[in-house]
């Protein structure tokens, strides 16, 4: 009841999902670096301060219980933002309360281009940078995209590709599905 919806809920019937992905984990690199060196100069100080100091310890110790929980906290916001790419438009979701649904139709991509970091190189993410017709769209740029060239190459087919060779292969697909659907177990 409390979770966020799945982000398939938000597709229609009639689409056909090609990407499901979460955003690279290095995105809480810095996060984990500021949670981790505040924790350390908390717990520092803490040991430092003269025992007739508990009442400054003790609010170290909450403040380094608050540390660990906005870390906690940012790492549940990392775990439920879902973007779906389908045949018809991106989908991200985000917010663990209040959910936040962007959109942008497939349509509407006039170019793409993506940047690899040289950290992202090794690590593996990059950001892809969606552009519009003549305006700016809530997803224009996505960072920390796992396997970038893999996504690039995935939208580009979907943006510029063959529009009858992807209808056919999307029917083959679901024609698959509803054989195997039907098979007797056994």
């Amino acid at each position: 009841m409390l979770a966020p919806r799945d982000p398939d809920e938000y597709l229609l019937d009639t689409e056909r999902r090609v990407i499901r992905l979460r955003r690279h984990w290095a995105v809480l690199l810095w996060d984990a670096f500021e949670s981790a060196a505040l924790l350390a100069i908390t717990i520092m100080v803490s040991y430092l301060l003269p025992p007739s100091q508990w009442i400054f310890q003790n609010i170290l110790w909450y403040v380094a219980l608050f540390v660990v929980l906005r870390f906690a906290w940012k790492v549940m916001e990392w775990w439920v933002e879902t973007l779906v790419v389908t045949d018809k438009r991106f989908v991200l979701t985000r917010g663990i309360f209040t959910t936040k649904v962007l959109m942008m139709p497939i349509s509407k991509v006039t170019d793409l281009t993506y940047e690899r970091p040289f950290v992202g190189r090794l690590l593996g993410y990059g950001t892809v940078i969606v552009e519009s017709a003549g305006q700016i769209q809530a997803l224009n740029n996505i960072d920390f995209i796992p396997r970038p060239e893999e996504f690039y190459d995935s939208i580009s087919e979907l943006v510029f590709g063959d529009k009858k060779a992807q209808a056919q292969r999307f029917s083959m697909a679901k024609a698959q599905r509803i054989a195997k659907g039907k098979r007797p177990v056994g």
